[in-house]
């Protein structure tokens, strides 16, 4: 079985991950644990999860999504997805106690959101954990990913 770190760095680096994945097995990508600590695992759950569900799931509020700050570049936001929809639920507290996790079509989300939040300038957080800690990636890179699982 490839391992998570593996999976993450070949997503991040633009490889196709999908032969990574080839010899996981459901059980293993759809994990019903909580997410961890460790980023590139969460990071791995995240795509074929979402592939899985053909859908991911955001935080909306009264004046939209839920953005951060980005921990890698400056003067940047990240605006995190899960592939669960308990996994956004569970930060529905503090600043973002108004909000509610809602689930984005993946068709709708690679057609319109992913090219529109690269027009935006906006990065893509996948899987953050209880700490809102995790992968920022640059949403035209997990396009190409998402294209290249879905074919």
């Amino acid at each position: 079985m490839p391992d998570a770190r593996a999976v993450v760095f070949a997503l991040v680096q633009g490889t196709n991950w999908r032969k990574l994945l080839a010899n996981l097995s459901s059980e293993d990508v759809m994990q019903s644990e909580p997410l961890t600590d460790d980023f590139e695992e969460n990071c791995a759950r995240f795509l074929p999860e979402a592939a899985e569900q053909g859908c991911v799931w955001a935080l909306q509020g009264e004046e939209g999504f839920a953005l951060c700050e980005s921990e890698k570049r400056p003067q940047t936001e990240v605006m995190p997805f899960w592939s669960q929809r308990e996994f956004a639920q569970a930060h529905c507290e503090g600043d973002w106690a108004d909000y509610q996790a809602v689930a984005i079509d993946l068709e709708e989300f690679m057609d319109d959101w992913l090219t529109g939040m690269h027009e935006d300038v906006l990065l893509v957080g996948l899987n953050w954990n209880d700490e809102l800690e995790g992968v920022e990636l640059e949403p035209i890179d997990l396009l190409e990913q998402l294209e290249q699982e879905l074919q």
